[in-house]
């Protein structure tokens, strides 16, 4: 014979549990004058047949026909007040989710007219919170016949709902606002991507109580994921390229000291794009115009350096440590097209 409940409650702190079906599976056997317990910070809404019937707040309630009153038309008069009838019970918490985490799994492309490439690349991550709205339509939205609902269940699609609109308010603000701006205007941004997501946490039955941009900074992406990307053409790809290997010279023991002069050692892509493309002019300026890559047989260091936007002590410094090989010409160094190649490509 099925168990008939008298007493109906779950005594749980619901820490990461948004919602916790009673039974956990199946119908329960419930009486009329069964006593129904909602904790503070929880809700119970009380189902029959897959339908609502009421929705509880904190506190002891006795089920009967004048506290939900659709249940006599489903049991019907003929039976007593004791007769048992199957139903369940979702309990809800109502307490704030806090410190929830995002960040951005790619980076995110934004305008930037002007500099390098015209887009950037840019990373960020924060912290949300959130809590139940209505109870009533989170459980018929979302939770279905779940013996227990947890917050995992949902926060990868409100991550992604997050991370959407604030790649759509990003596009939006880089109209009128270089990079620099854009990364100064966390607490704006914020704000904004706050309230451009209230519909549609609304729509589960939720509130976004905040949101908030932690750190918004250009992407650390090597030269060759971003190339993989399809961010990136040859001549910028080369440039972006020389720039790694220099870094990663610096970083070598290795290496000549001179390395760090011109990038800093452990400086990532992200920042050279703002720093090294910005002068993006000699052989990629003339293949944009439609002429030919101004790279000559034989260079200078000097020539080799401008072509590699660095400084002439770091090329230098590259052909004593032997990384980049050069023929020296009395007191003069002479780089040949090859050499530099093979250096690019390590």
């Amino acid at each position: 014979m099925a168990r008939i409940f008298d007493v109906i409650e779950y005594p749980d702190e619901m820490r990461d549990v948004l919602v916790k079906r009673f039974p956990e599976s199946g119908p329960g056997d419930f009486r009329i004058g069964s006593q129904l317990i909602v904790r503070e910070s929880q809700a119970a809404v009380f189902f029959r047949d897959g339908q609502a019937l009421d929705v509880f707040g904190p506190g002891r309630h006795t089920i009967a026909t004048a506290n939900i009153p659709r249940l006599i038309d489903l049991i019907g008069k003929a039976f007593n007040e004791r007769t048992p009838f199957p139903a369940e019970v979702y309990f809800v918490s109502m307490r704030e989710f806090v410190d929830r985490k995002w960040g951005t799994p790619q980076p995110i492309i934004v305008r930037n007219p002007g500099m390098g490439l015209g887009v950037a690349l840019l990373q960020g991550f924060g912290t949300y919170s959130y809590q139940v709205a209505d109870p009533q339509q989170f459980v018929t939205q979302l939770v279905g016949s779940f013996g227990v609902y947890r917050t995992n269940d949902i926060e990868d699609r409100l991550r992604a709902v997050l991370l959407s609109d604030l790649t759509d308010l990003l596009g939006e603000t880089a109209a009128n606002h270089s990079v620099v701006e854009l990364i100064g205007m966390v607490n704006e941004l914020s704000a904004g991507v706050r309230a451009k997501a209230q519909d549609h946490f609304a729509s589960l039955g939720l509130t976004l109580k905040s949101f908030l941009i932690a750190n918004l900074k250009p992407s650390d992406k090597s030269a060759e994921e971003l190339r993989n990307m399809g961010m990136l053409d040859m001549a910028t790809y080369t440039q972006l390229q020389a720039a790694d290997a220099l870094r990663d010279a610096a970083q070598n023991p290795s290496g000549g000291a001179g390395l760090t002069a011109g990038i800093g050692a452990g400086l990532g892509v992200g920042n050279v794009l703002q720093q090294s493309l910005q002068g993006m002019t000699g052989a990629q300026a003339q293949q944009q115009a439609g002429g030919a890559p101004a790279l000559p047989d034989v260079m200078t260091p000097s020539e080799a350096a401008s072509f590699l936007k660095v400084s002439e002590e770091d090329v230098i410094a590259a052909i004593e440590a032997g990384d980049l090989k050069a023929r020296k010409l009395g007191k003069a160094y002479r780089i040949s097209k090859k050499a530099l190649e093979d250096f690019l490509n390590g």
